[in-house]
């Protein structure tokens, strides 16, 4: 459903599938949480610009040079190389609770952080991140312009759960491809066992009978779970 039409659930829940098949759901982080860990990384950027200061200042002729070397570190190569490290956040983000991931949901590659930060000045325009907080703002995914052109998202990294405990059942693949919106109904009607009675379990799952069977009076219900196990990658005994 579009957010911006009347009525819209208030839900920012951004859909992925990894090259495996699986699917999953992410949270994009707003501009509260997003300008809370810029500003600790700008209080730990500016901590280390003075001690830079200090070592020039004894440096001798050097010290202009390191200063200038110091300040591009800081400005370029702060946000690209934690990115790029285990976890995909700059200390501010971290202490957030946030990271940088591709839209697949995948790790963010070099290029895309390097693409994302480098347009930092185009999202710095006309002054203080007005541009990008302006798109951020426009858009229901809270990507600002860095991360439209890298196709990045910022999310929170606590995987969001769409579904409780699941039921054990020998996994088995669909009998036909399945769509996302597919796969994320299957893993929550699964997930929604326990709180619902056995009939209303049975009922929900002959809806997707197609998903399991072309036919059969046979009971849905484990087939249907064996599936949502494949769809989560618990696909040991399905045959190759």
């Amino acid at each position: 459903m579009n957010p911006a039409l009347p009525g819209a659930p208030l839900d920012t829940l951004q859909h992925a599938e990894t090259p495996e098949g699986i699917a999953l759901a992410l949270r994009p982080a707003g501009l509260v949480a997003r300008g809370q860990a810029w500003l600790i990384d700008f209080g730990i950027r500016i901590a280390v610009f003075f001690v830079a200061i200090t070592i020039a200042g004894v440096a001798g002729g050097l010290g202009m040079a390191f200063l200038l070397i110091a300040y591009f570190l800081l400005e370029w190569g702060y946000p690209i190389a934690f990115e790029l490290a285990r976890g995909g956040a700059t200390p501010g983000k971290r202490v957030m609770g946030l990271q940088v991931v591709m839209e697949s949901g995948l790790p963010v590659t070099p290029g895309a952080s390097v693409v994302r930060n480098l347009l930092r000045a185009a999202d710095f325009l006309p002054f203080l991140y007005a541009a990008g907080v302006a798109a951020l703002l426009l858009r229901p995914d809270f990507k600002r312009l860095g991360d439209l052109a890298a196709g990045t998202l910022v999310v929170y990294a606590e995987p969001v759960r769409l579904h409780g405990r699941i039921p054990p059942a020998s996994p088995q693949r669909p009998a036909r491809p399945l769509t996302q919106a597919e796969q994320v109904a299957i893993v929550a009607w699964a997930g929604r066992a326990p709180r619902l009675t056995p009939e209303r379990f049975e009922e929900l799952a002959q809806l997707a009978r197609p998903v399991v069977s072309t036919a059969g009076t046979s009971a849905a219900s484990p087939q249907l779970l064996g599936v949502a196990h494949w769809i989560l990658g618990h696909r040991e005994a399905v045959p190759k």
